[in-house]
């Protein structure tokens, strides 16, 4: 089967790294979902705006083309222990395609382009979205359910200090978002070295922090020479 997108997800975050690593962790996070000619049809949204959240199919654009791995070192583990692929959400799967809730915020109608404006996601800027269906509480939520691995590793947050000065480069919503993307520590589990600065593509600005024990202090932000 081929499929093609019917729409692209647009955000502040540019690169994959500093992606929440689940949807709904960031709730603060906004972005748009923009519809492809072929797709931007008004009559297709009917009934949509009913529906607080959404089931997003996409694909995985940012890791390159490399073939499948049916055993995979996730995250939460560590990144020092293999578990089959498909009782993850590892990007590296046979046909690489991902499946996220968001909150829908509203429906607009853009000079005849269709848009949908959601909350939540852990889509990167310019991601292909395949496929949108309405989320279903009475069938959708499951509540008291064994989640394997997940039940027995839990992401610690951590204390960040952004400075002031360096605050002010974003609006109080922008602001909202980043501090819980940097909360959530986006590093690799098993990346330890207080020394290493990283750096979050965030709203046209480079983010840069170091890691120490629970704390995360920004150190500086520059502007982002990701596009």
């Amino acid at each position: 089967m081929d499929i093609t997108p019917i729409a692209y997800y647009h955000t502040v975050l540019s690169g994959k790294f500093g992606i929440p690593r689940q949807s709904g962790l960031v709730p603060e996070l906004q972005g748009e979902i923009v519809f492809e000619p072929d797709y931007s049809n008004p009559d297709a949204l009917r009934g949509i705006e009913g529906f607080d959240f959404l089931w997003l199919v996409w694909g995985f654009s940012q890791i390159g083309s490399g073939g499948w791995r049916p055993l995979v070192r996730p995250p939460l583990l560590g990144g020092n222990r293999y578990v089959g692929v498909f009782a993850t959400r590892s990007p590296f799967r046979p046909n690489r395609l991902g499946l996220s809730s968001v909150r829908l915020l509203s429906v607009e109608n853009r000079n005849g382009a269709m848009l949908l404006h959601v909350a939540g996601a852990d889509l990167a800027d310019g991601t292909p979205v395949y496929d949108i269906k309405p989320y279903v509480e009475y069938s959708d939520a499951h509540t008291g359910v064994r989640c394997g691995f997940v039940d027995e590793n839990n992401w610690q947050k951590l204390i960040v200090d952004f400075p002031e000065h360096l605050r002010c480069l974003f609006s109080d919503d922008e602001f909202a978002a980043l501090y819980r993307i940097l909360e959530m520590d986006p590093r690799p589990q098993y990346h330890n070295n207080p020394e290493r600065v990283y750096g979050v593509s965030f709203s046209g600005y480079d983010v840069r922090f170091k890691v120490d024990a629970e704390t995360l202090v920004v150190v500086d932000v520059l502007q982002s020479s990701v596009q």
